[in-house]
C-alpha cells in the first residue's frame, strides 16, 4: 500500500508580513486546499495587514480580514520545505536543505488599492505556478 506524501509546507516571508507575505500565503491555502502547510511571518512585523491588502485580497473572494502580522522564527523556517520571500533581504535566515524562492515584487506599503491589485495578481500566478510545480492541483 503506498503512503501519502507528505503535505508540503511552504513559508511566505516579508519585512512587515502585512501585505505581500499575506496574499501569498491566503492565495496558497486557497488554492492548495489541505494539500499544503502554509505559514508567513515578517522580519520585522507591522501591527496589522495593509487594509489596500485586505480589500484587495476580499475583491478576489479571500478574507484576510481576520489575519494579523506574524514574526518571523527559526523554528518556522526549519519547519518548511520552500521558505518564499519577497523582499526581507539579509533578514531572512538560511538555512541548509531548504528550498528557498525570492520573488521581486512591489512593496504594497503606502499604496492605494489600484497598485496593490497588480501585486496581487503577480502573486497568484507566482503561486499557481509553485502548485504547479509541487504537483498540487489549483482549487477552481
Amino acid at each position: 500500500m503506498n503512503t501519502p506524501a507528505p503535505r508540503p509546507s511552504v513559508l511566505f516571508v516579508c519585512v512587515h508580513n502585512a501585505g505581500r507575505s499575506q496574499m501569498g500565503a491566503a492565495f496558497l491555502a486557497h488554492l492548495g486546499g489541505d494539500q499544503v502547510e502554509v505559514r508567513s511571518a515578517g522580519s520585522a512585523p507591522a501591527d496589522a495587514v495593509n487594509p489596500a491588502v485586505v480589500q484587495a485580497m476580499a475583491e478576489v473572494g479571500i478574507d484576510i480580514s481576520a489575519e494579523t502580522p506574524k514574526a518571523l522564527t527559526t523554528k518556522a523556517v526549519q519547519s518548511s520545505d520552500v521558505v518564499i520571500t519577497m523582499g526581507c533581504g539579509d533578514a531572512c535566515p538560511v538555512y541548509p536543505g531548504k528550498r528557498y524562492l525570492d520573488w521581486q515584487l512591489d512593496d504594497p506599503a503606502g499604496q492605494g488599492v489600484d497598485a496593490v491589485r497588480l501585486i496581487r495578481d503577480a502573486i497568484e500566478q507566482r503561486v499557481r505556478d509553485l502548485l504547479a510545480d509541487l504537483g498540487i492541483p489549483a482549487a477552481v
